[in-house]
């Protein structure tokens, strides 16, 4: 009985709301998920040729070098494999004492260097492959840092949720010699506010120098013509000091100041090194975001794109192959 009246009371119960239908999307959204998809398939498809090839320069030098000891009598063989070994103990410890020096470097910037924020606080408003593009560049960010001879303190914030997550996926985080905060950067340097400035190509203050006692917030969110304005409102509502790079100073723009999270980051740097924003800006924006240079007053065009490939692919893969284990 009970089971029969369970049953009625199943059929007499409201049908389920039906699902929202799928959400179209506008031409241009579908044309830029397409070329996202292509460049993701490329992107998968060069990954293995390269695999691939170094597979086989790596087993073409094997065969190279056991033909050549087996050419030679074993007086020679011997110290060649030791002249071998050697050179390989002389490369390792150059790049112990590399790293040693690193460490150091951005053990004295926790004192000395300035301070620079990349606020992750926009996870939420990204796919999946914007977030992982957005580590990206956060990895080539700490690596640029770590080979400088003055390096910047870096701060990490809002480092939860997918993108905390991300993070912990690559080599050697743990050990990264930076802050990392879970917390937003309005919490974690609540006492320092009055110090912080966001730095937002929608400001109308123009950076002219870098103030060792200021705190400078990078926004990390990528393909931000969707959120125009975003990181303007977000200091406004906040309180705080806004600011933007000098660029159209020195480089007649197409559209955007909008650059990526790295290249904001070296442009920086170069600056606290060279105290000059246009060579800063020329060496740092790759020459395929500049159109039209002009040789007399060194102006170009700067195209306002978020993820970038190219160069910046190619000192992402420096990166990983220089994240040590300790920092």
């Amino acid at each position: 009985m009970e089971a029969m009246e369970a049953e009625r009371n199943d059929q007499n119960a409201p049908a389920p709301p039906p699902p929202p239908p799928p959400q179209i999307l506008s031409k241009n959204a579908q044309k830029k998920l397409l070329k996202q998809q292509r460049m993701e398939a490329k992107k998968v498809e060069k990954k293995a040729a390269m695999k691939e090839q170094k597979k086989k320069e790596a087993e073409r030098k094997r065969k190279e070098w056991e033909e050549m000891l087996a050419s030679i009598d074993e007086e020679e063989r011997s110290k060649l494999i030791e002249s071998r070994k050697g050179l390989r103990k002389e490369r390792m410890e150059k790049r112990s004492e590399e790293r040693e020096k690193k460490v150091q470097r951005l053990t004295n910037a926790k004192e000395h260097g300035q301070n620079i924020v990349v606020d992750l606080d926009f996870s939420d408003l990204m796919t999946p492959n914007e977030i992982n593009s957005l580590v990206q560049q956060v990895m080539y960010c700490y690596a640029v840092n770590g080979r400088c001879a003055s390096p910047c303190h870096l701060w990490l914030t809002g480092c939860n949720g997918k993108m905390g997550s991300q993070l912990q996926r690559l080599p050697g985080f743990d050990k990264w010699i930076i802050e990392k905060e879970n917390r937003s950067y309005i919490e974690a340097l609540q006492d320092e506010k009055h110090n912080l400035v966001y730095l937002t190509a929608d400001s109308e203050t123009i950076l002219d120098e870098l103030d060792p006692k200021k705190i400078y917030i990078v926004g990390g969110l990528v393909d931000r013509n969707r959120w125009k304005g975003i990181t303007m409102k977000k200091a406004q509502e906040q309180g705080i000091q806004t600011a933007k790079l000098p660029i159209g100073n020195y480089l007649k723009m197409s559209s955007s100041q909008v650059l990526t999270v790295n290249q904001v980051m070296e442009i920086l740097l170069k600056f606290l090194e060279t105290k000059d924003w246009k060579a800063s800006f020329f060496q740092v924006i790759p020459q395929r975001k500049r159109g039209g240079a002009d040789s007399e007053d060194c102006q170009a065009e700067v195209e306002g794109e978020e993820n970038e490939e190219g160069e910046d692919q190619l000192e992402m893969k420096k990166m990983r192959t220089e994240s040590p284990s300790n920092g």
